[in-house]
């Protein structure tokens, strides 16, 4: 079975981590290729008193399917204290985390990197991006500066404390000189990273080749997008975006498997939009509707707990994630959210100095300034969580599917109708 690459087709927060889930025991591994800690992934399995929560931050959703390999992709960038933070908390509530692997030619997010990251936003003051202040960005600054520490240098510690003098005779002056920080001992550094060594060592291998062999043995694979298309540092909202490739095209870089052997793209898209951090949201509610979504929707960050800008679905957007990502399928989440509102807005396209655009603007500049342009829908008061057939749904409920699967033009193959991983109605066979 050729790989699967599963995307965010917003800003993020879609419910991609549901998304694998529902493929389900079929699925042999699960590769995050890019990102870090900066996002996350909330899995909810069972029912009633039995329904139980993840987080998951770093892990691929795949940690929680028994017998699925979860992979970490040399396009990630490693807290290992978060890393070994999460494998100890699944740990302790029964999770198996022993298959997971790690990429040797991954990056680790030094100290440094973290403070780098926290300072300079509060320079920036009120242009700031708006990360997460994880270290993020400049660990993935210095992998392309050439000055990265990757996990396979924890294992030498020559090699390490090498590179560390290299990246600090350069940050050190940074901290000090125009922020007015203490600079970092390379000693304490070297530790700090080396005290990792002996635990992640098992978990090391040449990720690119193990997915070769299984993809050759003919099983299936899929390829886990943090963020989402809107975040994607070539083709999303720059310079609010975060500093990796979050899209189709980011999956190939970022997991070693080359495109010729992807035969499916699925991106995950909610019912309505929303966003966290600073940038530009044509559809966003600053009014009761906002509040309501964001309650309904339980809009609040898995990583960072901070309450997610909520407004209504945007085509456009997701017209131009198929086209980006060259989506084959549609997994719609949260169309449970809607229940009760009388009517559904849907932003058909955009207006700028009275100019209409139905495809996203290629200037910032006049994205940043776009009127939302709106088709409104009935809504529906039926409670649809326990729908398990598009029949299932109201009528007004299926019409509203119907309407965005031929706006954003590639099939809607799978719909979410509450948060449990039983919630949700398949449309299409996502694999076949």
């Amino acid at each position: 079975m050729p790989a699967v690459v599963l995307v965010g087709a917003q800003w993020g927060d879609e419910g991609k981590g549901k998304a694998t889930d529902l493929l389900g025991s079929r699925v042999d591994a699960v590769v995050k290729f890019n990102g870090g800690n900066n996002a996350g992934h909330t899995i909810v399995i069972g029912s009633g008193e039995a329904r139980e929560k993840y987080a998951l931050h770093l892990l691929p959703s795949g940690i929680l399917t028994p017998g699925c390999t979860p992979v970490i992709g040399n396009g990630v960038v490693i807290d290992l204290g978060v890393l070994f933070g999460e494998i100890d908390g699944l740990e302790g509530r029964g999770v198996d985390t022993s298959k997971l692997v790690v990429s040797g030619s991954a990056h680790v997010i030094a100290p440094y990197n973290r403070t780098l990251d926290q300072v300079t936003e509060r320079f920036l003051g009120k242009s700031k991006i708006g990360t997460t202040g994880r270290g993020i960005g400049p660990t993935y600054a210095d992998k392309m500066s050439r000055i990265g520490i990757r996990v396979q240098d924890l294992f030498d510690r020559d090699v390490l404390h090498a590179k560390v003098t290299g990246a600090l005779n350069l940050k050190n002056q940074v901290l000090v000189k125009i922020y007015n920080r203490k600079g970092f001992d390379v000693d304490a550094v070297v530790d700090e990273l080396a005290s990792y060594a002996e635990r992640l060592a098992p978990l090391v291998a040449d990720t690119p080749l193990l997915l070769e062999q299984m993809l050759d043995r003919g099983e299936t694979v899929v390829l886990e997008a943090g963020q989402a298309t809107l975040l994607d540092v070539d083709h999303g909202t720059y310079p609010f975006v975060t500093s990796s490739s979050a899209t189709a095209g980011g999956a190939c870089t970022g997991s070693g498997i080359p495109p010729t052997r992807i035969s499916r793209v699925i991106a995950v898209i909610k019912a309505y939009t929303t966003r966290v951090g600073e940038g530009p949201f044509p559809t966003e509610l600053l009014d009761d509707k906002g509040e309501l979504l964001r309650n309904n929707g339980a809009e609040f960050g898995t990583t960072t707990g901070r309450p997610r800008r909520c407004g209504w679905f945007d085509a456009v957007i997701g017209r131009y994630a198929t086209r980006i990502n060259g989506v084959t399928d549609f997994v719609l989440t949260k169309l449970d959210v809607l229940t009760g509102l009388d009517e559904v807005p849907v932003c058909v396209a955009y207006e700028v100095d009275g100019k209409r655009y139905d495809e996203l603007p290629m200037n910032q500049v006049d994205f940043a300034r776009a009127i939302p342009v709106y088709e409104t829908f009935p809504g529906w008061t039926e409670d649809i969580s326990a729908a398990r057939t598009l029949d299932d749904l109201p009528g007004n409920a299926r019409d509203y599917v119907a309407a965005l699967e031929k706006m954003i033009k590639a099939p809607i193959s799978a719909i979410g109708v509450g948060p449990g991983r039983d919630e949700t109605i398949a449309v299409r066979d996502l694999l076949n």
